[in-house]
């Protein structure tokens, strides 16, 4: 035993080896509640929209494979929309064609505006309208095009943010433009119309509906690790106070009203993108009838046996 030990000369010759202790910051790595980076924020189309129509004139699709702003949360970097899932507004014009790659991760499309665009998926082209969801299964070929005359918006969501944790992502573009496809049918998983979503909302009698996208070939969420579902809150109502270890990004397709995530106000309307970190308890307020589109993390919470929620009366 060495006279002089010390507890600062043990971490010195530890970290000399590559090592730390651990209990100088268990309660850092292992804290009394979750804690994400993400906080709450909403991004106001009004605002978006017009950045989308400028790039549209400045950035043809020879210079972006994909032209897409991406919605970073003020208190991450890209591609943090919250803490595991990222979002991005992606525009396409009449006539154009953004070519076929595919990819690791997940992604799915909620079409804000337009009509007469298609996502050709693995061979399946599908065709997008106001509402609808396309999903994009991992490591599929595809590309998009705007068949339409009208601009074409959509919301891109992604599991990217994961792979920061596991590096196993990446891409390979197509030797072509355009991955053969045919015309998808009319029952294709790939696609989920708003009007049947909507159908199911309205069934329902409550002030307060909540549906999910459930995959028409494995009755299972729409991917592995990112979920899809839409709520009603109808006007001057609201919604449960809840709070869930998933991460979640809200999208406003028809209302007006306001969100109270963990003290914050977010006040929303059509069009608009809001997201909703780990944990934070949260309650919608419609000042009128109201739908949102949401995406989030609970299938791979809900794998490792870490999906946990509250609400009101539980």
């Amino acid at each position: 035993m060495i006279a002089t030990d010390s507890v600062g000369r043990l971490f010195q010759e530890a970290a000399a080896q590559g090592a730390q202790p651990l209990w100088t910051v268990m309660e850092g790595m292992v804290p009394p509640h979750p804690e994400p980076k993400a906080v709450p924020h909403v991004w106001r189309y009004a605002d978006m929209r017009p950045l989308l129509e400028r790039a549209g004139r400045l950035v043809g699709t020879d210079d972006a494979e994909r032209r897409v702003f991406m919605l970073v949360n003020p208190a991450m970097e890209a591609p943090h929309t919250t803490d595991t899932l990222y979002a991005g507004l992606q525009l396409i014009l009449p006539g154009e064609v953004a070519r076929a790659h595919r990819h690791v991760a997940f992604a799915l499309r909620f079409i804000i505006e337009g009509d007469g665009a298609y996502t050709a998926v693995a061979g399946e082209k599908v065709t997008m309208a106001r509402g609808d969801v396309i999903l994009t299964p991992s490591w599929a070929y595809h590309d998009h095009g705007n068949e339409g005359s009208q601009p074409m918006v959509w919301l891109d969501g992604l599991d990217l943010p994961v792979y920061q944790f596991f590096p196993a992502n990446f891409a390979q573009p197509y030797s072509a433009e355009r991955y053969p496809s045919e015309p998808a049918p009319s029952d294709s998983h790939l696609k989920f119309s708003w009007a049947e979503m909507q159908a199911r909302l309205d069934a329902d009698t409550e002030p307060y509906a909540f549906a999910e996208y459930v995959h028409t070939q494995t009755g299972a969420p729409v991917s592995r690790v990112i979920g899809a579902a839409a709520e009603r809150i109808a006007g001057r109502c609201s919604s449960p106070t809840r709070r869930e270890t998933a991460g979640i990004v809200y999208h406003v397709f028809e209302g007006r009203g306001l969100t109270r995530v963990d003290g914050h106000v977010l006040e929303w309307q059509r069009g608009d993108t809001f997201c909703v970190p780990a944990w934070a308890p949260y309650r919608h307020e419609a000042a009128r009838d109201t739908y949102l589109f949401r995406f989030d993390d609970r299938p791979i919470l809900d794998a490792i046996g870490a999906y946990r929620a509250e609400h009101d009366g539980a």
